[in-house]
């Protein structure tokens, strides 16, 4: 019999040991691989998000937090940047388009953001890809809204149908502006990024349903008259936005420009780069980011342990075997051979299990993650990164059996004979 199908029989004459072995072996390996994949498509996500944009322009504060809220729809500006300001800067002659950014509203659990058409012409994703419009297009009317994909999805919006907004950013509102009621013109296509989780709407809209609210309510008559006849004059302007997009004709003033609006003295203003900004968020999580990945390192470690102490274990048991083994012809060689074959199955069936397991989890977890946390996982063919880890848990595995393969070659013929006679 090959020395490979003698391993194979041996392990399953032990199935239930070697199953406990195996699972233990399986979970580390999933663990490794989910930790891993999650960390790395954290961060394409994260990357990939925005595109092509120069500056991002923001109430003073900290940088990342303006990334953040602008960008990613986390968190909340302490500030609003005024429109004259937003006009300063979109009038330069070095500036080739900006994006007006307005938040604080939601629809259903999902962010609802006041923006301009030209959202539509210079946002770009990914590797400066576009948005395009899966049905509809862009909105035309004072209160008509273009959907994400995955606000669409979830709520199962077509083109044409209402919608009212929320004020807040609450999953449940009973601060409605039911008197404003919106309707679908466009729905984009998937992007992976928070684009797909958002209402838009223009920063007009956005001025008329707040013209006649305050602090979270609408304001009673005659200032709710007040504002209403606003809104009939046309005079729809906002006075403040969250932030704004900049796009330069030079990428060699932006520096300068990024400069200039941080001395701005007419208001307390912030412009960021946002791939450097992206870059110090990154060294903030990434202590983190290596523990995580170093605790599941170590129970990967902690399963191969507890393989070896099942194989030394066994071994004293299995001293009559190696010594049958040995009288019937089989040299020292073959029985350390065997042992290491055992262990290095025991670790093949593990890391295949474990590859399944990944695969599986974040096939499961991929929606849970994106609908709750904004993350994007994309569950594709192993990478060779994954083969790599796979590999390495393999190789631990045929290490970790070379001890107790080496105590089995050294037990003579006579003292396995001896026990049990």
């Amino acid at each position: 019999m090959a020395l490979g199908a003698l391993a194979a029989r041996s392990v399953w004459n032990r199935r239930v040991t070697a199953g406990l072995t195996v699972f233990a072996i399986a979970v580390s390996v999933t663990l490794l691989l989910g930790v891993q994949k999650v960390r790395t498509q954290t961060r394409e996500s994260f990357a990939s998000t925005l595109s092509g944009t120069d500056l991002i322009v923001g109430a003073r504060g900290g940088p990342v937090n303006l990334l953040l809220y602008s960008v990613f729809r986390v968190g909340d500006a302490m500030a609003g940047v005024s429109w004259r300001s937003y006009e300063l800067v979109a009038r330069h002659p070095d500036v080739a388009w900006t994006i007006p950014i307005s938040l604080g509203d939601s629809h259903r659990g999902f962010r609802v953001m006041g923006t301009s058409r030209g959202y539509f012409e210079h946002y770009r994703y990914g590797l400066r890809q576009p948005l395009a419009f899966r049905d509809g297009t862009a909105f035309d009317a004072l209160h008509d809204a273009v959907l994400g994909a995955d606000v669409a999805e979830a709520l199962g919006y077509a083109v044409g149908d209402p919608l009212t907004v929320a004020h807040g950013l609450g999953e449940v509102s009973f601060a409605r502006h039911e008197e404003h009621p919106f309707h679908v013109a466009g729905v984009l296509e998937r992007t992976g990024t928070p684009v797909d989780r958002t209402v838009h709407v223009s920063v007009e809209a956005m001025t008329a349903i707040h013209a006649d609210w305050q602090g979270g309510a609408r304001r009673a008559t005659p200032a709710a008259v007040e504002g209403d006849a606003a809104h009939d004059a046309g005079d729809l302007t906002p006075d403040t936005i969250t932030a704004f997009l900049v796009g330069m004709r030079d990428r060699n003033a932006v520096l300068r420009m990024q400069r200039a609006l941080n001395e701005y003295k007419g208001e307390p203003l912030l412009a960021i780069m946002p791939g450097v900004v992206l870059g110090q968020l990154w060294q903030l999580v990434g202590v983190a980011d290596k523990a995580l990945l170093l605790v599941a390192a170590c129970v990967v470690l902690a399963g191969l342990v507890g393989m070896l102490a099942s194989l030394l274990t066994s071994l004293n048991e299995r001293r009559r075997e190696m010594a049958i083994l040995r009288s019937v012809g089989a040299r020292p060689a073959h029985v350390f051979g065997l042992l290491v074959l055992e262990s290095g199955l025991l670790a093949a069936v593990g890391v295949l299990l474990g590859f399944l397991g990944t695969w599986s989890l974040l096939a499961g977890a991929a929606p849970l993650l994106e609908r709750r946390l904004g993350l994007f996982i994309q569950v594709g063919a192993p990478t060779a990164l994954d083969f790599a880890i796979g590999a390495g848990v393999l190789g631990a595995g045929l290490l970790a059996g070379l001890i107790p393969a080496w105590r089995a070659y050294r037990n003579s013929l006579a003292d396995g004979l001896s026990v049990h006679l």
